[in-house]
């Protein structure tokens, strides 16, 4: 338990003290109704624009397909749907027509790049400061039944460091569920990763370490550490597809009063996919899978899944739907081989969103 509050300490710190560090908000932001506001531009997700206001609590979400100028001196990391990647400032030239078609980033003040704004997948605020570099979220949710006094609790937090042609991230997962006359079980997961992008197209590599703690399946501690290399099959302001395939060593150990099998050492295959769906500023779906054939323990074979569906209530606020699951084909004599389950409740994003 105290390494959860350790955990939960370290992510509440983030959310606490990253917006102490907050930067005037001197960007323009001009809309094609002629609407000017001067804000603070965090940056461009799934073809919304987010951006904060001196005089509106939270982050506004903009249509990125409504805005006509937008100029910043801050940096930004701008992505492509050609996995091509810049750092800079932004402004955005205007065209014949009135409305530009292109965006700029000022890589240097002298040979500026220009963009298609359609070609514009991301765009991350980032910053010289390392407190400006950090995005992610945190989420709650709990169910209490009085008829058999049972409770379920979640708990649920990212967040991730950004630079121009690589970031880390980290995740955590916690729930707990309790009923009168029953045993109290629990289930904590932790996650790490990071990816760095190639030169050549959408391609990237990837390390991963996840360490997972399950009283479903008599899990003490499951340590993975592995890495590949993965493409974006498609990138764009409406969905991101993305593959990785890699090896793997994974160490269980196994609650010894049940299992026969205290610990086990595995060399694994590792295949990896991601799927996000995004609808403006509404709802979003993000669905990610791995799959671990053990290469020195032959026929067997690890699956992990998570799935979370949210939608903007107001806001830096929103309503999260989530499943979890975890399955082994062969698992140790009367050592259960799956694990899964749900959980609703909000979450309260920082940084970028």
């Amino acid at each position: 338990m105290k390494k959860q509050y350790w955990l939960l300490g370290c992510v509440l710190f983030f959310v606490v003290v990253q917006p102490l560090f907050a930067r005037d908000k001197t960007d323009v932001l001009v809309m094609k109704n002629g609407d000017r506001v001067q804000c603070e531009v965090k940056g461009l997700e799934a073809g919304v624009l987010y951006v904060s206001l001196d005089w509106a609590d939270g982050t506004l979400s903009v249509d990125w397909t409504k805005v006509d100028r937008l100029e910043s001196t801050q940096l930004f990391v701008v992505k492509t749907s050609a996995g091509e990647v810049y750092s800079g400032p932004l402004r955005t030239p205007k065209s014949e027509a009135e409305r530009p078609a292109t965006i700029q980033v000022l890589v240097t003040p002298e040979q500026p790049i220009t963009i298609n704004r359609t070609q514009v997948v991301s765009m991350i605020a980032t910053s010289d400061k390392f407190w400006h570099r950090f995005n992610g979220q945190i989420s709650f949710g709990s169910i209490f039944s009085k008829a058999n006094a049972s409770a379920q609790y979640s708990l649920g937090s990212q967040t991730a460091y950004v630079r121009e042609r690589w970031n880390a991230g980290a995740n955590y997962q916690s729930s707990l569920s309790s009923a009168s006359g029953g045993s109290t079980s629990t289930r904590n997961s932790l996650g790490l990763a990071y990816e760095h992008l190639l030169r050549s197209d959408n391609w990237f590599y990837a390390g991963i370490g996840n360490f997972l703690q399950s009283e479903e399946q008599d899990i003490s501690l499951q340590t993975t550490l592995g890495g590949g290399i993965g493409r974006f099959l498609k990138n764009t302001d409406k969905v991101s597809i993305a593959v990785l395939g890699g090896s793997a060593w994974q160490a269980t150990n196994y609650n010894v009063a049940v299992a026969p099998v205290s610990k086990e050492d595995v060399v694994t295959a590792l295949i990896y996919g991601n799927v996000k769906f995004f609808k403006f500023s509404k709802t979003s779906l993000d669905v990610s899978a791995t799959v671990t054939p053990a290469l020195t323990d032959p026929g067997r074979v690890r699956f992990n899944t998570n799935a979370s569906y949210y939608i903007k209530l107001l806001s830096d606020l929103k309503w999260n739907i989530s499943f979890y699951g975890n399955w082994d084909n062969h698992p140790p004599y009367n050592v259960s081989g799956s694990d899964y389950g749900t959980s609703a409740g909000l979450t309260w994003t920082y940084g970028l969103k």
